[in-house]
């Protein structure tokens, strides 16, 4: 696994690899996997017949409520061979979770390894990590792991924290940092209260986890330029998550996050589970390669989002995955309009008004979908209300109730007790009560 990166092979070269990877997974899960087991049995699926990633097709994929339900019948080794316990952030309903082996760990740094290359990353950085690496969270750790494959340097300051975070930057002098987005601009925002000249810090550019930072042609959305407008350091975006155990990471061209053929599988299906075509939004769907505790086979991650498959600048041949656009759980029925929440937040990220918000999503008397936002802000009148007002509606054609709040209440619902995110979006729909970043 530690050899360089097929990104750059032609993309006959990387799907005769990924067949026969395929095929030894099939077999292995054959073997090992009681849910597996019992999935190709369910559905009749001969696994001798399945060659192609064309043919993947013939095995119904398989979702969050499988992983839920079905947790342990997921794993493929004994428990004495289980050396770290990891769970989902439980974004898309409970959390799931995952045992690792020391051969996953090895891949789990591979994977980080592979993307801080990709980033540009060399054994010369120095980076600050900014998400936690307990927790039961693979993030930090793979980061952490990743960055030690590299030979960078790593400071574990762990998230929040902002007047400890800058005094690592002073004592330490890292070129990098590893953090939320929307936590750079608190970084920001305690230098100027605190006349720390951040412009003129070692930080020279951001690994992004967690947020979006593009919008679907790449360029930078309110998030991203808020960030650049007043700090101008390069940020790198990147898509992963516990399930993959696998990241989409930006090189330094901002045109999508690069596959990596090696360690992931990678569909983009319709509602009816059919691969879509270039041009088309579909929900990302994968399968693990190397995987030894926990693979997944045509796994329906929730997140929709453009593929590309065009030479990359950077001379990578592998796809690239556009921002996302939404989770499919998340898609808002509005009066007639289709909303993903991401759209909800550019708009509000955009107000220099606005602290802080929540967006919360309920079940109306009349069974359909409604949409209540709470706000701290700088103004709270009838003048900002109708100023919001009318940019939802020149924006998204529909406009949401509104209600103010002080900004420590919203930052106590944002950051609930034993959070590793900030939570913004509360899904109070009947049957569906959820919390989601």
């Amino acid at each position: 696994m530690d050899k360089a990166p097929i990104q750059f092979n032609s993309s006959a070269e990387i799907k005769t690899y990924q067949e026969a990877q395929l095929i030894d997974l099939l077999s292995y899960l054959n073997k090992h996997s009681k849910f597996y087991q019992g999935h190709f049995k369910e559905n009749n699926i001969d696994i001798n017949e399945i060659k192609t990633l064309e043919q993947l097709n013939k095995i119904p994929p398989v979702s969050k409520s499988d992983l839920q339900q079905y947790n342990d019948e997921f794993i493929c080794v004994s428990r004495t061979e289980i050396i770290d316990y990891i769970t989902t952030s439980g974004t898309l309903g409970d959390p799931v979770t995952f045992a690792m082996t020391d051969k996953d760990l090895e891949r789990l740094a591979t994977n980080e390894y592979f993307s801080f290359l990709t980033a540009g990353g060399s054994k010369e950085d120095i980076y600050q990590l900014m998400t936690t690496i307990d927790r039961r969270f693979m993030a930090g750790l793979a980061y952490f792991l990743g960055a030690r494959k590299l030979g960078a340097g790593i400071v574990r300051v762990g998230s929040g924290l902002p007047e400890l975070q800058w005094d690592t930057i002073n004592r330490i002098a890292p070129n990098a940092i590893i953090a939320v987005p929307s936590f750079i601009l608190r970084l920001i925002a305690y230098a100027e209260a605190n006349g720390i000249d951040y412009k003129k810090s070692s930080v020279k550019k951001a690994i992004c986890i967690g947020e979006p930072l593009r919008n679907p042609d790449f360029s930078l959305n309110t998030l991203g330029k808020a960030i650049t407008d007043k700090w101008d350091i390069e940020l790198f975006s990147t898509y992963a998550s516990t399930e993959m155990a696998t990241a989409f990471t930006e090189c330094s061209a901002g045109q999508g996050g690069h596959h990596q053929p090696e360690l992931i599988i990678v569909e983009f299906l319709d509602e009816q589970g059919r691969e879509v075509p270039e041009g088309e939004p579909g929900e990302v769907t994968i399968t693990t390669l190397g995987m030894e505790a926990m693979p997944l086979l045509r796994f329906q991650t929730g997140d929709i989002c453009y593929r590309h498959s065009e030479r990359c600048s950077c001379g990578r041949l592998s796809q690239r995955l556009g921002p996302i656009i939404g989770r499919k759980q998340h898609m808002i029925k509005y009066k007639g309009t289709t909303l993903y929440p991401p759209a909800i937040y550019d708009i509000l990220n955009n107000d220099n008004n606005i602290l802080n918000y929540i967006v919360e999503v309920y079940t109306n008397d009349i069974g359909t979908d409604e949409i209540l936002i709470k706000i701290a802000s700088k103004e709270t009148g009838k003048e900002f209300a109708k100023r919001l007002r009318d940019t939802f509606r020149a924006k998204l054609r529909v406009t949401p109730k509104f209600e103010f709040h002080d900004s420590k209440v919203i930052q106590k619902q944002m950051f609930p007790e034993m959070s590793r995110k900030p939570i913004k979006f509360f899904d109070n729909r009947r049957n569906k009560i959820t919390q989601y970043m």
